[in-house]
Formats: C-alpha cells, structure tokens, sequence
C-alpha cells in the first residue's frame, strides 16, 4: 500500500531573512531517515552559514537563483538547473538576486539539524 503524503511540514529555517523549508518527505514529516525531500522558498538577500553536513544533497532550481559557495568558489545556479553537493562538503547557500528563489532538495540520508554541522 502506497504511503500518501497529504502535506508538507514548515521546518525552522537558518539565515539572516525568513526562509520556508516545505519537508515532504522526511525525519520530521514523514519518519523517513533514508532521504528527504522538501521544496524551499527563499526571499531575496537571503543567507545562511557555512555548513559540512552529514548527508549528500540534490537540490533543483525552480525560480530565480541559487548562489552556492564551497571552498572551490562561488556559483550561480539557476531556474532548470540543478547542483550536487557531497557529504562532508562545506557550502554556504544564498539568494541574492532580487526574486529569491525556489528550490527541491533531496538529502540522502535525510536531512536533520544534528548532521548538518552549521558554523557559528
């Protein structure tokens, strides 16, 4: 039997500016510790610290632009494109451009607070 996921919950969102992380699928929504799947909606000028996490990360652009930072430098990714990011990777996620963004990510193993390892 198929496992309907009826809606979305809102997780608590780091950075300078409100973000909405949608989870979908998840430790939170759904007790899914494999993946997580959450839509996010950042406004513009929004930024978040460093981070190393514990998990790889898929994310899909849907509007605007995503800037993502790692120590190998600085790239813009946008609508229609995607970007990977691997475990124990440090990168820092912003939207500068002037209509934030909207974005998927897929965290493989599921996303949680303790395994992302934000910088202070």
């Amino acid at each position: 039997m198929p496992t309907v996921i009826k809606s979305p919950k809102i997780i608590e969102a780091a950075g300078n500016k409100p973000k909405i992380i949608e989870e979908y699928i998840g430790r939170v929504n759904s007790g899914t510790e494999e993946m997580s799947i959450a839509r996010m909606k950042s406004p513009s000028g929004w930024i978040e610290p460093a981070q190393r996490p514990d998990f790889d990360e898929y994310t899909v652009v849907l509007k605007g632009m995503l800037r993502v930072e790692t120590d190998k430098g600085s790239q813009d990714i946008t609508a229609g494109q995607a970007v990977i990011i691997r475990k124990g990777e440090r990168v820092r996620y912003s939207t500068p451009g002037p209509e934030g963004a909207e974005y998927v990510a897929v965290c493989m193993p599921a996303f949680s607070p303790g395994t992302v390892h934000r910088e202070e």
